[in-house]
């Protein structure tokens, strides 16, 4: 069972994933520090010095807990982070796209017979399966 395991663990897509799942939790840190540190800033400073995660709506007081509160300024934070996310996204996947739409694209080097339909050598004159002249 330990073996089964092993080689499971051990398959290309299963350390692919775990991968991806890594460098995808590296790229969150990153663009949450991005948005909280550098985004926001500038924002709030243009709009007034206003700090999102900050804002909040107080709904009342919980007894001996504090104040019970909305903090909707994090939410808007989270927000400018996932469209960052998804931008950043939506920009390697169509890099990669390009790139595989590159590889993919092969000379062509046959062409069909109008006459008999196989495939012939684009620069055959005659086809060699029914002997028809080709233009």
């Amino acid at each position: 069972m330990l073996k089964e395991f092993r080689e499971f663990a051990m398959k290309g897509n299963v350390v692919d994933m775990a991968v991806g799942i890594i460098i995808g939790a590296a790229f969150g840190t990153i663009v949450s520090s991005l948005v909280k540190d550098v985004l926001m800033p500038p924002l709030g400073f243009v709009i007034g010095n206003v700090d999102f995660s900050n804002l909040y709506l107080k709904l009342g007081e919980s007894g001996g807990e504090g104040a019970v509160v909305v903090r909707y300024g994090m939410f808007i934070n989270s927000i400018i982070g996932f469209i960052i996310i998804s931008f950043a996204l939506f920009i390697i996947i169509k890099a990669v796209n390009k790139l595989r739409a590159k590889k993919e694209e092969a000379p062509v080097t046959t062409k069909d017979c109008p006459h008999c339909f196989t495939k012939i050598p684009v620069q055959a004159t005659r086809c060699p399966n029914c002997t028809s002249q080709l233009g």
